[in-house]
């Protein structure tokens, strides 16, 4: 595999990322299904299928690439029991467990905003 070029755009993102505080943060929790997942993880321990039941619109594959892109980054802790079958659960960490509060004051700014977008038509 070839090297980038060091002053090349797709390394100079790359390394904005990195650096800018908000942006990494923002880029650890951003998709389409991360949010929701460390909002139910908040409460308790859940199985896959349990998460693929509270999500039933997520296919099983963008799920489990969701879970392990998580895992990657510290924010979920996935624990395999050697029963048979096996079980596995997935829990916050203690940095994931950092952001709920942020997460219900990012909730309630939503609730308040979403319904005045629709009335100033944005």
């Amino acid at each position: 595999m070839a090297e980038r070029k060091k002053n090349s755009t797709y390394t100079l993102n790359e390394n904005f990322l990195i650096e800018c505080d908000l942006t990494y943060a923002v880029n650890k929790i951003g998709g389409r299904w991360k949010i929701l997942i460390i909002d139910k993880l908040g409460d308790r321990k859940l199985r896959f299928n349990e998460l693929k039941k509270i999500f039933p619109l997520i296919t099983e594959r963008m799920l489990t690439l969701q879970l392990r892109a998580l895992e990657q980054d510290g924010l979920i802790k996935r624990t395999v029991y050697a029963e048979v079958p096996p079980r596995v659960e997935y829990e916050l960490t203690t940095m994931a467990l950092e952001f709920l509060p942020i997460f219900k004051q990012l909730s309630a700014w939503g609730g308040k905003h979403k319904n005045l977008s629709k009335i100033i038509d944005l």
